[in-house]
């Protein structure tokens, strides 16, 4: 069937300005991390994705190595593209990143200008569009001179392959040194992609300020800290969860005292009538200095709930 977008789609969702620019994002951005790759159905993620644009979410937030594996969600995210939302392309802010690792050999990861170029090429190509709104350096790379790798998104931005620029997981000093670097030149850095949650409230010592400082956005990524924050692990630890698989969520995390830290939470939200979630979300976006959270979704079903 042909997508036909909900007409209501805008009347619902709370938009937010990143920074000091003329961009509003929706407050829920729909992030590509797991659930779109080549391991997962293709009916699924499109189901999902038709419904975040439904419920006026205009942020979808991708990078190169998501998956798994491997650029697979970003080729996930290209067939639904081109079959449901090339009409929509111009309601919709795109992001992309790369700096971690995706491919063998020296200039397989980090924050040269060959891995970034390369970088922004490929991604391109898989999501079938000729520019995206904005493109992050993932992370911070020690060995590569800073200059380099921020001349190489100002050189992206003068290409017209991406519309925006912003840095993710930069410690305080070298986002500082990038603001100001990318200003000079008259790219001005729109968002700064960081790890915050109620568990994860390191941005607020410094980053947060800065970006306030700045006229820098901020997108929350790991709002839930990966499920933890959801309420699903206060009785143990569920077959089919991410913690199970012991890999990026850790057994070792759950202890005696993170457990009374959820059960602590789980009383608020419910004296304030939220789900876990729903107020683990809450917690992110009081922050005035807070954009937008990346949220992941398995389901329809998961996502409406985060939807609030």
């Amino acid at each position: 069937m042909i997508y036909s977008a909900d007409q209501n789609r805008y009347s619902a969702m709370e938009y937010r300005r990143a920074g000091k620019s003329g961009v509003k994002l929706s407050k829920i951005a729909l992030g590509f991390w797991h659930n779109f790759g080549d391991v997962n159905t293709l009916d699924n993620s499109r189901k999902i994705m038709r419904f975040a644009f439904d419920k006026g979410i205009n942020y979808f937030d991708l990078a190169d190595n998501y998956g798994p594996s491997y650029g697979s969600a970003e080729e996930t995210f290209g067939v639904i593209y081109e079959k449901d939302f090339k009409p929509y392309r111009d309601e919709m802010f795109i992001a992309s990143k790369a700096g971690h690792d995706m491919w063998e050999g020296p200039f397989g990861e980090f924050n040269s200008r060959k891995h970034l170029m390369a970088g922004i090429d490929n991604s391109l190509k898989r999501m079938k569009l000729d520019y995206v709104d904005i493109f992050y350096s993932h992370r911070y790379d020690p060995e590569t001179p800073i200059e380099e790798t921020l001349q190489t998104l100002v050189d992206i931005v003068r290409s017209g392959k991406a519309l925006y620029v912003g840095i993710s997981k930069y410690p305080a000093d070298k986002a500082e040194f990038a603001y100001k670097y990318l200003s000079d030149r008259d790219v001005h850095c729109l968002l700064y992609q960081g790890k915050y949650n109620m568990l994860s409230r390191e941005p607020e010592e410094d980053i947060l300020p800065e970006c306030e400082t700045s006229g820098v956005g901020f997108a929350a990524f790991s709002p839930l800290a990966q499920g933890l924050l959801t309420g699903k692990y206060l009785n143990g630890i569920p077959e089919d969860s991410r913690m199970a698989k012991d890999f990026f969520l850790k057994k070792a995390d759950l202890t005696p005292e993170m457990i009374d830290k959820l059960r602590q939470f789980k009383k608020e939200a419910d004296e304030l009538g939220l789900s876990p979630a729903q107020y683990a979300l809450d917690f992110v976006l009081k922050n005035k200095n807070v954009t937008t959270v990346i949220v992941g979704a398995s389901s329809v079903k998961q996502l409406d709930e985060l939807i609030f």
